[in-house]
């Protein structure tokens, strides 16, 4: 195993983790994210963020949150357990700010990802 792929390996198990690690504890948020960095093979720590929903038959996004990753790359708390409801959510990623941090250009100035429809929980 090189010297470059050594951390990349260890990142990845510890995200991974064991199967009883992934099992939602109770109190933590219903909608969590976990970005990595695709250039480092690592988490992107600091990458900023807003939680939207859709509101209204007026097509209006609410914004429920602002936040960054940690780091990990992710971005514990999102929502308070009960406050995920049924409807349309979308987080877009302040990538254009990441990477300018990092003294690069970004081909996206922002990534979305939306959630359409509606969440169910898990039993």
């Amino acid at each position: 195993m090189s010297s470059r792929t050594a951390p990349r390996l260890l990142t990845l198990q510890r995200h991974l983790g064991s199967p009883q690690d992934s099992d939602m504890e109770s109190g933590s948020s219903p909608l969590t994210t976990h970005v990595l960095d695709t250039t480092s093979g690592l988490p992107a720590r600091g990458l900023c963020l807003r939680l939207s929903q859709l509101k209204n038959l007026g097509q209006q996004w609410t914004e429920l949150r602002k936040s960054s990753t940690d780091m990990d790359g992710r971005c514990p708390g999102l929502l308070k357990p009960g406050q995920l409801k049924p409807g349309t959510y979308k987080l877009s990623f302040d990538t254009e700010g990441y990477w300018t941090k990092r003294g690069q250009e970004s081909f996206y100035p922002y990534v979305e990802v939306r959630a359409p429809g509606c969440f169910h929980r898990h039993k």
